[in-house]
């Protein structure tokens, strides 16, 4: 456990670097010292910078993941879906619109050429992955009933593109740095509202 947690350490460390500096910019030496460790100790973990650039990377995406999946797993079975969609969509553009996560994404795009597996791996874990796991859920709700999607994919990508294009692409050009949580919720709202009269049975949903 103490070597997992130094390990841990070692890459919360690195990925505060990486931010800071860039990957030409960071420097092993400052991240052992952010860590509280040696050089030999964080070496001993990592091979060398690329490695590690690709650790932090692949821990941030499944951190990021995890996030959402709580809500996201509630979905299918959903008593009061509009509510539950809500909760989910509110959840995740918080997440998502984090400034470390969008100073993340921009370092990914600049690095791409350096790092193109990682970039893909990005793209796998964070939006394909995303969008397969509500699409699931999609599904069940269409079972049941609840939603009219004959493709559950592409309602999946329709409702994380209606949730984030507008705050995600503002803050990946550095057109706001931050949102309020009021901004971020009426964002959510009301694309749960639009998702629901392109996707929703007639009649049965009351929207607020």
């Amino acid at each position: 456990m103490r070597t997992e947690s130094k390990r841990r350490t070692i890459l919360d460390a690195a990925l505060a670097e990486f931010l800071e500096h860039g990957y030409v910019g960071a420097g092993m030496d400052r991240v052992a010292a952010r860590a509280g460790a040696s050089k030999v100790t964080v070496y001993a973990h990592f091979a060398d910078k690329r490695a590690l650039f690709e650790a932090a990377i692949t821990q941030a995406v499944a951190d990021a993941e995890q996030a959402g999946a709580a809500f996201v797993s509630v979905l299918a079975e959903s008593d009061d879906l509009p509510h539950d969609l809500r909760a989910f969509a509110r959840e995740h553009v918080t997440t998502v619109t984090r400034p470390h996560l969008v100073h993340l994404r921009r370092m990914l795009i600049g690095e791409a050429g350096r790092f193109p597996d990682l970039a893909r791996a990005w793209h796998r874990a964070a939006p394909e992955r995303g969008h397969a796991t509500l699409a699931a859920a999609i599904a069940r709700l269409t079972e049941r009933g609840l939603l009219r999607a004959p493709d559950p994919l592409l309602a999946a990508q329709h409702l994380n593109y209606l949730i984030l294009s507008i705050p995600l692409n503002e803050a990946m050009f550095a057109v706001r740095e931050s949102y309020d949580e009021a901004e971020l919720h009426r964002w959510a709202d009301e694309a749960v509202r639009v998702f629901l009269a392109a996707y929703g049975v007639c009649g049965l949903f009351h929207q607020p």
